[in-house]
C-alpha cells in the first residue's frame, strides 16, 4: 500500500529495537498471525496506532513496522537493499528506550540516522510549517524510559535541538518502565493515559501529513533550531540558558575583562544546578558584540532562556544591570539594576544567580544551594586578579597561557588560599606543554604542584580534578585514576564542557568508542560553536574510524571560522582515511599555512609517505628541524615522518624517545600507525603501545 502523497512509499516508519519487543502477551493473536503471540510492547502499540488513525483520518493511512521476531535479525549490517526504498515516508516514529541510543546499533545507524539525512534532503525537507504556523519535525519519537544524560545528547546531536517526545512511560518510586493500556494514570506519576498519548500520536501524524499536502507552507529550518513545537500538549520538562557575555559599559576599555569574568563566573555558578542545560562559554560568547536578535540566539544555541546584562566599573564603584529573556515570545522574565561598591561583587553574583533560578522554576536546597553560591575568595583584588587570569587563558594561545599564569601568581601573593587560581596556573602550565609551547621540564613540574595544591585546599572544584584527570591520563599513563578523575569532575558540574571533551578523548584512546561518542555528542549539545570542542569532537570521530563524521566536524570549523587551521586539518586527515589523497593534500596545506609548527607538518609528512612522494616528505622533515631550533618538536612527531619515509629504526628511536620523557602526544601516533601496514605489524610496535598502556592495534 502506497502513501497518501504520490512519490512516497509508507506514510509512518516505525524504527525500534527488537530487544524492546520481546515478551508475552495476553489475549488474541496481532495481525492475526499466530507465529507473532510473542509479540510484546512495540506490537501492541502498533495495533493501538492503526486502529486510532483509523478513526483520525478520511483515508487509510500506510504503517511500515518489521514484525519479524527473531532476536537479532536487525542487529547486523546486512541491510536489505529494500530498506532505503521503505524509509521513504512521511513520518519517522523511533521507540526510544534504554537501548535505543546505541551508535552501533542497526536501528540507529541504519534507520534513525539514515532517515534523518535523507529526510533533509527530500522535497519537503525534515522540518515543515504546519497550517496553524507551528514548526514541527517529521521524526516524531515516542520514548518508553527516562533516559541518560548521555543518551539525551547522542539524540539531540544528531537531530539538531532539543529532544521533545511522546512518552509513553510509568513511574513508580524505583520504576522506569514502558506504559501499559492496563496501567491506571492515577498510580502513574507521570499521570499520562495509554489510550491519550496514541490519540496524541494521531492528531500529530495528521498535523505534519496536513503540512506535508500543502507544499506552499514548507519552509527551510536551520541545523540547530529547535524546530518540534508540536507537543505543546506534553512538553519535556526541560530548562535551559545561555548566557550572553556583558557588556563592558566603562570608560576604560581595559575593563572589559570584568565583565566578561562576571558572565563566566555566573555561567559557572548555573552550570552546577541539576536539571538545567547551561550554554558553554565559548559558543555565548560567540555573540560578543554582535546585535543579533535574542530569539535566534536562543534558537542556535538550542537554549529556552537568555541572561543579559552590562557592567560599569569606576574605582570602586560597579553597576550591573541583567535581564532574562524567554526565548520562545522575548517575554522579560525578570530585571535588575545594582548599584553597589566592589567588594559587594560576589553578593551580587549569588543574587543573580538566584533570580533566574527563581524566575525559571528551579529550586535549590542543601549542598546543591552551597555548591552553586560557593565562595573562593571575599578578597575583591584577588578576584580580579583571577578574572584577567581567566581573560589571557581563553586567548587559548602560548602568550595568553604565560599572561594567565601571571595574573594566577598574583591573584596567590594576595591570597594564598585561592584553590581556583591554582587550579587555573595548572590548566595554563598543561596547555603550555600539551601544545608543544614548552619542554616538559618547563612547565610539568609547576603543574604538578599547582594541581596538589589546588586540591589540598579544596576537593570539590571540577576544574582541579579535570587538570588532574590529563595529568594522569597524558603524562602519567595512570588510566585507571584519569577515568576517576573524570567521572568526579562531571559528578561536580554535569555541564562543564571541559570534564566532557577530554573524557571523550579519554575513553576513544582506551577503545571505547561508543561512550565516547555519547560524550563528544555533550559537547557539541552544550558547546556547538567552541573551535576547540569541534576540533576535539572530530578527534573522537577519528579515533572511532568514522571518517564522514570527522570530515562533518572539520567542515562545520572551517564555516565557523575559515581562518582556523583546525577545519582544513581535519577535513585533510579525513579525505587521507578515505584514501582521497590529491584533496587531502589541498587541505593539509592550507592548515600548514595557517598554523605552521609540528602539530600539522607531521601529518602532511605522513600523507606524503603514503603517496609514496618521499621527496616532499623529506622536506617537510626539514622543516620539522629547522623549527627545532626555535621551539619544541615531539619526538614522536619526527616518529611519524620516519615512519612515513619506511625508515622504521629512526622512527622507533624517536618514539622510544617519546615514552621515555612520556610525551601526551605519543598517544595520536597509535592512529597513524595504521597508514603503514608493516610498521603496525611489526613487533615492537606492539611492545611500544604495550609500554604506553593501549589497546593494540
Amino acid at each position: 500500500m502506497a502513501s497518501v502523497i504520490q512519490g512516497y512509499e509508507y506514510d509512518i516508519f516505525i524504527s525500534y529495537r527488537q530487544k524492546d519487543n520481546k515478551g508475552g502477551r495476553q489475549g488474541a493473536p496481532l495481525f492475526g498471525a499466530t507465529q507473532f503471540r510473542e509479540a510484546g510492547w512495540v506490537s501492541e502499540f502498533v495495533e493501538a496506532l492503526k486502529t486510532e488513525l483509523e478513526s483520525t483520518f478520511k483515508e487509510e493511512i500506510s504503517v511500515y513496522f518489521d514484525i519479524n521476531p527473531r532476536d537479532g535479525l536487525l542487529e547486523t549490517h546486512d541491510v536489505n537493499a529494500s530498506l532505503k526504498e521503505k524509509l521513504k515516508c512521511l513520518v519517522f516514529i523511533p521507540i526510544i528506550s534504554q537501548t535505543y541510543c546505541d551508535p552501533r546499533s542497526f536501528a540507529w545507524q541504519h534507520e534513525f540516522c539514515a532517515f534523518n539525512k535523507l529526510v533533509k534532503e527530500d522535497q519537503f525537507g525534515r522540518d515543515i510549517k504546519l497550517s496553524s504556523g507551528n514548526v514541527a519535525s517529521r521524526i516524531l519519537p515516542v520514548k518508553i524510559h527516562d533516559l541518560d544524560i548521555e543518551d539525551k545528547a547522542l539524540l539531540e546531536n544528531e537531530l539538531g535541538g532539543v529532544l521533545r517526545c511522546i512518552e509513553f512511560i510509568y513511574k513508580e518510586p524505583g520504576v522506569n518502565r514502558s506504559l501499559k493500556p492496563s496501567d491506571n494514570k492515577n498510580d502513574n506519576q507521570n499521570k499520562t493515559d495509554y489510550r491519550n498519548q496514541v490519540n496524541k500520536i494521531a492528531n500529530a501524524i495528521k498535523d505534519i501529513i496536513g503540512g506535508l499536502k500543502n507544499p506552499s507552507l514548507s519552509i527551510v529550518i536551520p541545523v540547530r533550531k529547535d524546530s518540534s513545537n508540536i507537543f505543546k500538549s506534553n512538553p519535556e520538562a526541560f530548562e535551559s540558558i545561555a548566557v550572553l557575555p556583558f557588556a563592558n559599559m566603562s570608560s576604560d576599555p581595559e575593563q572589559e575583562f570584568f565583565s566578561d569574568g562576571i558572565s563566566e563566573e555566573i555561567i559557572n555558578m548555573l552550570a552546577q544546578v541539576p536539571g538545567l542545560k547551561v550554554a558553554g562559554r565559548t559558543s555565548a560568547f560567540s555573540f560578543k558584540g554582535k546585535n543579533q536578535d535574542l530569539r535566534l540566539i536562543g534558537e542556535l544555541l538550542n537554549v529556552n532562556h537568555i541572561l543579559e546584562g552590562s557592567v560599569r566599573k569606576s574605582g570602586n564603584k560597579i553597576r550591573i544591570t541583567a535581564q532574562l529573556i524567554k526565548v520562545a515570545d522575548g517575554y522579560h522574565l525578570w530585571s535588575e539594576k545594582y548599584d553597589r561598591q566592589l567588594e559587594d561583587i560576589f553578593d551580587i553574583q549569588d543574587e543573580i544567580s538566584l533570580a533566574i533560578l527563581n524566575a525559571i522554576k528551579i529550586k535549590l536546597f542543601g549542598a546543591t544551594k552551597e555548591a552553586v553560591l560557593k565562595k573562593y575568595t571575599d578578597n575583591p583584588e584577588a578576584y580580579q586578579l583571577y578574572l584577567q587570569g581567566r581573560f589571557y587563558y581563553n586567548r587559548y594561545d602560548n602568550y595568553g597561557f604565560e599572561k594567565a599564569i601571571e595574573h594566577f601568581e598574583d591573584a596567590i601573593k594576595i591570597e594564598p588560599r585561592y584553590a581556583l587560581a591554582y587550579a587555573g596556573m595548572a590548566y595554563s602550565y598543561f596547555s603550555l606543554w600539551f601544545f608543544n609551547y614548552l619542554p616538559p621540564d618547563s612547565c610539568l613540574p609547576q603543574m604538578n604542584q599547582a594541581i596538589k595544591q589546588s586540591l589540598h585546599l579544596d576537593n570539590e572544584i571540577a576544574e582541579s580534578h579535570i587538570v588532574m584527570a590529563r595529568m594522569k591520563f597524558y603524562y602519567e599513563w595512570d588510566f585507571a585514576a584519569s577515568v576517576i578523575e573524570f567521572k568526579k569532575a562531571i559528578e561536580l558540574n554535569p555541564n562543564i564542557v571541559d570534564a566532557h571533551v577530554f573524557y571523550a578523548i579519554c575513553l576513544g584512546f582506551l577503545g571505547n568508542y561508543t561512550e565516547a561518542i555519547k560524550h563528544a555528542s555533550i559537547v557539541y549539545s552544550l558547546d556547538p560553536f567552541s573551535l576547540y570542542n569541534n576540533l576535539n569532537v572530530a578527534v573522537v570521530y577519528m579515533m572511532a574510524g568514522d571518517y564522514e563524521k570527522e570530515l562533518e566536524y572539520g567542515r562545520k570549523l572551517i564555516e565557523l571560522e575559515p581562518n582556523y587551521f583546525g577545519g582544513h586539518y581535519h577535513v585533510g586527515i579525513g579525505l587521507m582515511n578515505l584514501k582521497r589523497y590529491e584533496e587531502a593534500v589541498t587541505e593539509l596545506e592550507i592548515a600548514v599555512h595557517q598554523n605552521y609548527g609540528s602539530f600539522t607538518l607531521h601529518y602532511l609528512g605522513i600523507l606524503y609517505g603514503v603517496m609514496e612522494e618521499k621527496v616532499k616528505a623529506r622536506k617537510v622533515l626539514e622543516k620539522m628541524r629547522n623549527l627545532a631550533s626555535t621551539k619544541w618538536v615531539s619526538n614522536c612527531d619526527f616518529g611519524d615522518v620516519y615512519m612515513a619515509l619506511g625508515e622504521f629504526e629512526e622512527a622507533f628511536k624517536y618514539f622510544e624517545k617519546s615514552i621515555e620523557i612520556h610525551e601526551g602526544r605519543m598517544f595520536f601516533s597509535k592512529y597513524n600507525f595504521r597508514f603503514f601496514p608493516a610498521f603496525e605489524q611489526d613487533p615492537r610496535t606492539k611492545q611500544l603501545l604495550e609500554k604506553i598502556g593501549l589497546p593494540y592495534p
